[in-house]
């Protein structure tokens, strides 16, 4: 019994083992002491040996720090989410910096939501007013001027609605009637100034 207990417990410190090792040998790609920023863990991936190794090292240095380094000294954040960079004092954002660029996005979500709806409701705004127009030509008959060519009655809308007058109503239409009448006039028998003046 004391040689199965201990057999099993030495088949797991080998399969832990196994399973760390991978790991350490990861960890240990670029040396005894840690890259302390982005750019260093950078310059000791470019030196590993092979191309997959390279990439897979880039990979996690990517992984471990957010923050890039800025020319001028500190780090700058890119936060492809908002399409927008934050300074930063570290590598990687503090738990401050990270709370202000999470308020940011919020804000951020926010700003497009009420532009998406204000583009909306300009938009149906725009559609309204266009078949209220629409509806109001095709309601409006089509008079002929002096020339016998169709004009349409733009000028008439203009005047129902400067004046409050409702379509239909007698008052309304009588001198829109009576001009069109004149018109008529004018056509068929011509204007008073053709005809010869009796003596």
């Amino acid at each position: 019994m004391l040689a199965s207990r201990t057999l099993a417990l030495l088949m797991a410190a080998m399969a832990c083992g196994a399973v760390l090792q991978p790991w350490r040998a990861q960890a240990q790609w670029w040396g005894s002491r840690g890259p302390a920023d982005f750019e260093e863990c950078a310059d000791i991936a470019e030196k590993a040996a092979t191309r997959e190794a390279r990439t897979a090292a880039l990979s996690e240095c990517n992984a471990k720090f957010a923050g890039r380094r800025k020319p001028g000294g500190g780090y700058t954040y890119f936060d492809f989410m908002q399409n927008r960079t934050f300074d930063i004092a570290g590598p990687n954002p503090t738990p401050q910096e990270q709370k202000r660029i999470d308020e940011q996005y919020t804000a951020y979500l926010d700003n497009q939501r009420r532009s998406s709806i204000a583009a909306a409701f300009a938009a149906k705004q725009q559609q309204l007013q266009q078949a209220s127009l629409k509806s109001e030509v095709e309601k409006t008959p089509v008079t002929t001027g002096s020339t016998g060519k169709p004009q349409t009655a733009a000028s008439d809308i203009k005047h129902m609605r400067a004046t409050g007058c409702a379509r239909h109503s007698f008052s309304c239409e009588w001198p829109r009637l009576s001009e069109s009448i004149k018109d008529l006039k004018k056509m068929l028998f011509g204007s008073a100034s053709n005809k010869p003046k009796r003596s």
